[in-house]
């Protein structure tokens, strides 16, 4: 998804064709820093610049598995009413700004069927007012909590119900967060695949129990902004034909990438967004090992394959290798054509994409609608996403259909509290000499310094889809972002604090006043100062960086700001909203820094949030949710920032395989400043009594057996004239209908290839039984996989004198020469009063011990020796113990 409000009515793409390219320092031609590959030959071998991706087909058909079984019922009876025409208009989208939605299908006017509305995003409404603007996924990461992702989850759906929504874009695991620099990665929840798959599954299962499908994103490698479309990239002057390819070998692609959608889908998920990249050479949303079958045939997937906006690069090919909507609808933004719409009709008409196929797309599509209760709970639309005026036009880009289009409905409810609470459950305390916080209030001279803790001058929506750097950052930029209701500033929150008790506060937020900083940092009893790092979306380029940070350092003259506020005050909180991973090596080290504290992009309450931390209202218990290195290369990845074929489409090799943030420093050997899964408390923890009990769990079971033929709904009727564009239909110019323009079926195609029978894949019209795979049979993937093996338990005791929240986190190691020293497999919050003990609990299945056997297609547990380990970070783990 892409472009702004402003840039979508204008058609004017929201670049600076002057911007940086790029941060100097990291490697060319590719993105993977010497050392730092994977030992694993196969991982060499899969990661070949150029390298094809197998083809797959023909596309599974959904079979109602799981829980899906009474959707796929009512899905089939709809279906099973539909015409051709109908069908198709299910299936693809009207086009760019059409209607009132971000994304719109056509509708079944005949059953009174409106058109579903697809809205991003991940952390609230776009394009709204009287919605919340929640926390990021990252913070939803730091705070290492199943119960508040799915509080957030539950929200969420509800705000997006109550605008008439039907599938929230979100939530994200790719970007997973291959390289700390990715513009995209704060959408998503943390580079670790265990922590974003129990986060995204809750997050989905919140979504979805209010009665709105989840459509997790972007299927997948999708790690960098910088050549994901070719054509944003030309905006950008870089010469190249072609999106880039991320190269992935096997075994990765499963014990990583995959791993997160595969429990969004074992969560029940019931759309899935392919990517703007390629994958192994071949575009997402038309790769067909990718989508028919790793998701829909080892996945065992039952919901529908949305492109993302402008993703798909053709019709017959995407259709047959899986994908089940388009969005927008158009080929580009407005040409008023598309690969879909009366493309597909013809398609199916002359036979080269099977009605079976088509009927699987709108089941799909039917059976999560059903699966989620939107035939219970649905209202219509009251929104417009390309307007905030009460009047204006349905159909925005071409001025047609004048209506009340905007009625304004408050959806927020009482969320501010959960966004609050979230906020402060995810601020991470890194730092703290000398018990310097919790501060009181009582403090002589409080003093805040920094752009990043006052007001936007132009607002906190004032920069379209947020892509600006003004004032406090509380969520990135691009389509990933929400309105503001309003933004709880850190200055306000502080100053309300510090006046309510009658002492003396003072605040400077222009980080290059270096005159009047040095006055009052010398004055102040405490200086709290507040920098960020921002990032986002690759069609806007804040500063010149182009989705993708340029660096890992802090934006507007931070890192000056930090060293001249403690150069004077030595008593100096260092508070960081950033979108990821910052360089602060010289802060943790400096005594005059006393305390530091990351909060992430806490969302419209960012202010309250932080005061509730920094005053002890609440006692952190958050926890990195990645890793902060002492240098940019440390992490061993990186982006690519150089087209580095030519003309030709870049090559991302993902040659250092599984090997990514805590797991490439551990085997590295490279110290970070603070490890992955990291963060104190105002009180300590102590860990004892790590107790494991093996179950008489049964063996694993490969799947096997052959699945039931494709199911069609009837016979097509092959008389064009029955298609043809109604006469008593006025045409709305640039959208896009399932009707022929012609009972001449070649004509109404207009494709210079039409007849080519080469072009069309073996087998991809095959709808006879098909054999079920080893590692699927199940939502999710084989059953057997999920079943727990091992019960673990341990004795965690609070030994300071308040109650506090700590996070024991599981790690194994998987004991082969190519596996990471250890691998996070486990984590629950706690909460304990002073001097008492709580018990930690965790499952380990069978999926937890295996790895991805690439001769045999199916997941193995190694003869080789397996240690769990039990402490509060990826570093710090007193317990341990060998599997038996």
């Amino acid at each position: 998804m892409w472009l702004t409000r402003v840039a979508a009515l204008s058609l004017v793409a929201a670049i600076s064709v002057d911007a940086q390219h790029g941060n100097l320092t990291a490697p060319f031609p590719n993105s993977t820093y010497a050392n730092s590959s994977s030992p694993d030959p196969a991982v060499g071998a899969g990661t070949q610049a150029f390298q094809s991706s197998p083809p797959f087909y023909p596309s599974p058909w959904g079979s109602g598995a799981g829980d899906w079984g009474s959707a796929y019922t009512k899905a089939r009876a709809f279906v099973g009413q539909l015409t051709l025409l109908e069908k198709v208009n299910l299936t693809t989208g009207v086009g760019w700004i059409l209607d009132r939605c971000v994304g719109n299908t056509g509708g079944i006017p005949r059953l009174g069927f409106e058109g579903l509305c697809m809205q991003d995003s991940p952390l609230g409404i776009r394009f709204t007012d009287y919605n919340s603007a929640f926390p990021a996924g990252v913070n939803v990461a730091a705070t290492f909590s199943r119960g508040l992702a799915l509080l957030r989850g539950q929200a969420m759906g509800a705000e997006h119900r109550g605008k008439g929504i039907d599938v929230q874009l979100g939530p994200v695991a790719g970007p997973l967060g291959r390289a700390p620099a990715g513009g995209r990665n704060w959408e998503g929840f943390s580079p670790d695949p265990v922590l974003t798959g129990i986060l995204m599954g809750e997050t989905i299962r919140g979504i979805q129990s209010s009665g709105v499908i989840a459509c997790a994103k972007h299927l997948i490698a999708n790690e960098q902004e910088h050549f994901r479309q070719a054509g944003e990239a030309q905006g950008y002057n870089y010469n190249i034909s072609e999106s880039l390819s991320s190269n992935v070998d096997d075994a990765t692609m499963h014990e990583l990438y995959l791993w997160p959608f595969a429990d969004a889908v074992r969560a029940g998920v019931g759309s899935i967004m392919c990517s703007y990249n390629q994958i192994n050479n071949s575009y997402g949303c038309q790769n067909s090992y990718l989508l028919n079958n790793l998701l829909k045939n080892e996945l065992d997937f039952q919901g529908f394959v949305m492109s993302d906006w402008q993703a798909q690069h053709a019709g017959v090919a995407t259709a047959l290798a899986g994908l089940d909507m388009t969005m927008p609808g158009d080929t580009s933004f407005d040409t008023g054509v598309s690969y879909w719409g009366t493309n597909l009709t013809v398609a199916v008409l002359n036979g080269t994409v099977p009605e079976w196929r088509l009927d699987d797309m709108v089941t799909r599509i039917m059976a999560a609608y059903y699966y989620v209760g939107r035939d219970t709970s649905r209202i219509p639309v009251n929104f417009n996403s390309w307007t905030l005026d009460t009047y204006g036009f349905r159909h925005p880009i071409v001025e047609a259909g004048p209506q009340l289009t905007n009625e304004h409905v408050d959806v927020r409810d009482e969320h501010a509290r959960l966004i609050r609470q979230i906020g402060s459950a995810s601020t991470v305390l890194l730092k703290n000499t000398n018990n310097t916080l919790p501060l009181n209030g009582t403090e002589k001279f409080t003093a805040v310094f920094g752009n990043d803790a006052g007001s936007s001058p132009v607002g906190p929506n004032g920069c379209p889809d947020r892509g600006c750097d003004n004032g406090t950052l509380a969520m990135g930029w691009g389509s990933g972002t929400a309105s503001f209701p309003y933004l709880v500033t850190p200055e306000t929150a502080i100053q309300n604090e510090v006046v309510g008790k009658n002492h003396v506060f003072q605040s400077i937020t222009d980080n290059f006043a270096s005159q009047q900083i040095q006055s009052l940092a010398g004055q102040a009893s405490v200086a709290i100062v507040f920098v960020n790092s921002d990032s986002g979306e690759g069609y806007l380029a804040p500063d010149g960086n182009e989705g993708d940070r340029n660096n890992l350092t802090f934006w507007q003259g931070g890192d000056v700001l930090v060293k001249n506020v403690s150069a004077i005050c030595n008593n100096t909180i260092l508070v960081m909203h950033t979108v990821g991973p910052v360089l602060i090596g010289d802060y943790a080290s400096n005594p005059n820094i006393t305390a530091i504290l990351w909060a992430g992009l806490p969302g419209e309450q960012s202010g309250n949030a932080i005061a509730d931390v920094l005053y002890g209202r609440v006692n952190p218990g958050a926890k990195l949710p990645f890793t902060l290195a002492a240098e940019r290369d440390d992490y061993g990845t990186d982006l690519l920032y150089r087209p580095n074929a030519g003309t030709d489409a870049p090559q991302q090799d993902f040659t250092e395989g599984v090997f990514i943030d805590y797991r490439s420093f551990d085997r590295s050997g490279i110290s970070p400043v603070y490890e992955f899964g990291f963060g104190l408390s105002y009180t300590t923890f102590s860990y004892s009594n790590l107790q494991i009990t093996k179950l008489n769990t049964s063996a694993y079971v490969p799947a096997s057996g052959m699945t039931p033929p494709a199911p069609t709904s009837g016979e097509v009727d092959n008389n064009t004239a029955n298609y043809v564009f109604p006469a008593n239909i006025t045409r709305l110019p640039l959208h896009i209908y399932p009707f022929l323009n012609t009972t001449d079926l070649e004509a109404s195609a207009n494709d210079t290839f039409y007849g080519d029978e080469g072009s069309i894949p073996a087998d991809s019209q095959n709808g006879s039984p098909q054999p079920i795979p080893a590692a699927g049979g199940a939502p999710g993937g084989n059953a057997g996989l999920y079943d727990v093996i091992y019960q673990v338990s341990a004795i965690i005791q609070n030994t300071g004198s308040i109650v506090g929240e700590e996070v024991p986190q599981l790690y194994i190691s998987l004991g082969g020469p190519n596996d990471p020293n250890t691998v996070l497999r486990g984590f629950e919050r706690l909460s304990i009063q002073p001097g008492r003990s709580a018990t930690f609990h965790a499952d380990i299945t069978r999926r937890d011990i295996s790895n991805w056997d690439t001769a045999a297609q199916n997941w193995l547990v190694s003869s080789y020796p397996k240690t769990v380990y039990v402490g509060s970070s990826s570093r710090t783990l007193p317990l341990s113990q060998t599997l038996s």
